[in-house]
């Protein structure tokens, strides 16, 4: 058989005059107090304008998850509007930089957004996920007050099949350079680690905005306590009004290598000096890792064999929607880690940078991807997921002018990144006649729902193979140090195209069933689960499996939009919930994939019916943990456990026998009738009691506990955690108290239960809790030293926050 092995060398890369948050005082973030007015405006990016009655309001800002959801609007984006709306904010560029160069960059807008400086229009992006930049210098007035204007078109609100959000929903900031500078995102380097040391080449891209220069270019490497590790310096004529690149050669004896389960992180300094003068640098955290794919073997990352036990995930946060800070993802990541997870898919766009800075930090393997559709729109569904007459709004028609940059400005913004290990061109372009079609679908179909029949008057597959030659080029210009993928959902169609054999490493969606024959006719591709379901069985086959490397579930975490009919608010098959609790069925993947001891225990109402026999009582993956019934009902409980057996206890008396593992179903089950107290099931290793759970029969709801998720970033969210406990200080699973949060020094920006229904309001300051939990984010005021809370409910006892 033959046999196809990729592999890869570390490539990092910084940016220069703006990298990130490390950077030295050239960048300056510009988020507060813009003006904001919903709805067009005639002439909206003109000078001067009276803003008095517009809004004031701090970024990042999400206008859609700010109004009230409607049956008339489109389940595919949660039944939430779109629009159009205007942003503005005057700025005072120092007369003191006159001389230097001025830009403002944006990480993201969501979408067909238009900037005006002055008056002037200056540019436009239409895709919402794309981090761009403009240079203001021309038309700045120096040490007066200069008006931005930012005009954002989501007319087209049904333009996706997930939510998206729409405004100015990351960070915005000030670029200040000198007219020599490191060009954005210009900094990379490739390692190559042999027998016990790293030889780092790093490559910096000079922009000179004026006559030749002779400079010198210094980088230096340090260990996470800031000891200098490695350093090189070259000097070099940066060409007149062009761009000119650097390269040169250091070296790391026994490096740390970063993983999931180590990954230590180092930064790169890089230094331009014209003369004696400092004119720019940058800082940008550096991982070294070698890896391989191998069509056989699957994949290792440092010469360690690895399965991906991945998660696919929008990008949205509840209330939040689109308007997500890194705290809250850092809590959700952490979470998701705490799981087993190990790899993240970015379903089905680029996300912000701090995600990819938190996978560095956290340690998650990043299937980076780039497009959900090519030059024809998808259906998008109006009245329900896979419900009704589906409506055809989309980006495709601006994929002929703007994909190749798109997909390059991605590549070049995210290759910094350790965590970043592959490249996704597309996700499901290839799904049958959604829109195109090939004779071959007369006899075959795929697992998802589709048409199953060759359509002629539908775009031919063949255009498949075509445009991803086009994209992989594109990839391979900006980044050769990773393979190129896509996820595939018609596999059966894309074999007889040339589009899985341009690909580097081939994603199939839900096709479990097509790996062993695939592997056998295509024995050089390179093959993973791309997005999967939760079931046991599809776990097998890729642990089973070598040749497999890995899965992506769908998903890590629920989120808004692709909705069902209403009033659904959104999607509910992730692990974590919109509040990022853990639910049941995430304890269950944890006793797949973590290697720490752990046992999870829910229960079931056992249901008995005469005539038709015992129904609802199959084997599940979400039971809750509820132990409140009539007395002497029949109870189904369920243990998720990683451990060799595990026995059940009542009040302390053993009413479960021990039982082993049961590798079939992944669940051990017992049948007992409900008596109230303590339910405890124990698990066992080698003999050995390792860990328990245990479910307590609640009382009277009677207090409410709170945690305070303090932000590790600098930023103006907090994040409170309500859980009720009953009068014995247990959580009271069953609670569904109604929380009045008041707030001095800051705001309540929503309150979240992770309900499913849409037509509650989220945005107030009172919100039931449910299965006793609630999380409430609120915003702290720019010049508040602290806040104070006060939580309430009645028949509770208040409670009183101080929060620095």
């Amino acid at each position: 058989m033959n046999k196809r092995i990729l592999s890869f060398l570390l490539a990092v890369a910084g940016l220069g005059m703006i990298v990130h948050a490390q950077d030295f005082g050239r960048r300056v973030r510009i988020n507060n107090d813009w003006f904001f007015n919903l709805g067009d405006i005639q002439y909206g990016g003109r000078e001067v304008m009276d803003c008095s009655k517009w809004n004031v309001i701090d970024l990042p800002h999400d206008w859609s998850v700010e109004q009230n959801a409607s049956p008339e609007r489109a389940s595919c984006t949660g039944y939430l509007p779109g629009g159009i709306a205007w942003y503005r904010k005057d700025l005072v560029i120092p007369a003191s930089e006159e001389g230097n160069k001025v830009y403002i960059f944006f990480e993201g807008v969501y979408n067909n957004s238009e900037v005006f400086i002055n008056g002037k229009w200056i540019g436009k992006r239409p895709n919402g996920y794309i981090s761009f930049m403009y240079e203001l210098t021309p038309y700045i007035k120096w040490g007066e007050k200069n008006s931005i204007a930012v005009r954002v078109d989501h007319s087209a609100e049904a333009d996706s099949r997930w939510y998206t959000g729409s405004g100015i929903y990351r960070d915005v900031y000030l670029v200040y350079a000198h007219p020599v500078h490191i060009h954005l995102w210009g900094v990379a380097y490739q390692s190559e680690v042999n027998k016990g040391v790293a030889t780092i080449t790093v490559n910096t891209i000079i922009n000179n905005t004026i006559e030749s220069s002779d400079l010198m270019i210094v980088n230096v490497l340090t260990d996470e306590n800031g000891k200098e590790v490695a350093s090189a310096s070259k000097k070099g004529k940066a060409a007149a009004k062009t761009q000119t690149s650097f390269s040169r050669k250091m070296t790391v004896k026994s490096p740390k290598l970063w993983s999931p389960e180590s990954p230590y992180l180092y930064t790169l300094k890089t230094y331009v000096y014209k003369g004696s003068e400092l004119i720019d640098e940058s800082k940008c955290k550096a991982g070294i890792r070698t890896f391989e794919f191998d069509a056989n073997t699957g994949f290792s990352i440092n010469g360690m064999n690895t399965k991906l036990k991945g998660v696919c995930i929008h990008h949205d946060a509840g209330i939040l929607g689109a308007a997500a800070t890194k705290s809250v993802w850092r809590t959700r990541l952490e979470t998701l880690k705490e799981l087993g997870v190990n790899a993240i898919r970015t379903s089905h766009n680029p996300q912000a940078p701090y995600l990819y800075e938190l996978c560095d930090e956290i340690g998650f393997f990043v299937m980076d991807e780039a497009f959900d559709e090519w030059e024809y729109p998808k259906k998008k569904w109006i009245e329900g997921w896979n419900r009704g007459t589906p409506g055809h709004q989309g980006t495709s028609q601006y994929f002929r002018e703007w994909s190749s940059r798109d997909l390059k400005d991605q590549i070049m913004r995210d290759r910094k990144h350790p965590s970043v290990i592959m490249w996704s061109i597309g996700n499901e372009v290839d799904y049958p006649n959604d829109p195109y079609s090939h004779p071959v679908l007369d006899n075959e179909g795929i697992s998802q729902k589709s048409v199953k029949a060759y359509l002629k008057d539908h775009p031919n597959a063949k255009r498949l193979g075509e445009i991803a030659k086009e994209l992989v080029a594109v990839v391979k210009d900006a980044d050769s140090s990773r393979p190129v993928t896509a996820a595939l959902a018609g596999a059966v169609m894309s074999n007889y195209t040339d589009y899985p054999y341009v690909l580097d490493i081939v994603g199939y969606n839900y096709t479990e069933y097509k790996y062993d024959s695939d592997h056998e006719l295509y024995p050089e591709r390179i093959l993973f689960g791309s997005e999967n379901r939760h079931d046991i069985n599809a776990w097998y086959t890729v642990k089973n499996k070598e040749f497999i490397f890995g899965q992506f579930l769908w998903t890590g975490i629920d989120y808004l939009g692709e909705s069902h009919a209403w009033p659904s608010r959104g999607f509910g098959s992730g692990l974590l919930d919109l509040a990022g609790n853990i639910k049941p069925l995430g304890y269950f993947r944890k006793s797949l994939w973590s290697d720490e001891p752990m046992a999870y225990m829910g229960t079931r109402k056992i249901v008995e019916d005469s005539e038709n026999g015992r129904r609802g009582n199959r084997l599940s993956t979400d039971a809750p943990q509820i132990w409140n019934f009539d007395e002497d009902t029949k109870v189904q409980v369920l243990c998720y456990t990683n451990c060799d057996e595990a026995e059940l206890q009542l009040n302390g008396k053993v009413v479960g026998e021990r039982k082993p593992y049961d590798t079939e179903t992944g669940i051990i089950v017992w049948e007992v009738y409900f008596q109230p107290g303590e339910l405890k099931v124990v698990a066992f290793k080698n003999g050995k009691e390792v860990v328990s759970d245990k479910i307590i029969t609640n009382t009277m709801a009677a207090a409410i506990n709170t945690k305070v998720i303090k932000p590790t970033d600098n930023e103006l969210i907090r994040q409170i955690r309500i859980q009720i406990l009953d009068t014995n200080g247990n959580h009271s699973v069953l609670a569904d108290n109604e929380i009045t949060c008041d707030v001095n020094g800051g705001i309540v920006l929503g309150m979240e239960n992770a309900s499913a229904n849409a037509a509650d309001n989220y945005q107030d300051n009172k919100h039931r809790c449910i299965n006793g939990q609630l999380l409430i984010f609120l915003k702290k005021d720019s010049d508040a030293t602290k806040m104070t809370v006060r939580l309430s409910s009645p028949l509770l006892k208040t409670v009183n926050l101080e929060i620095e």
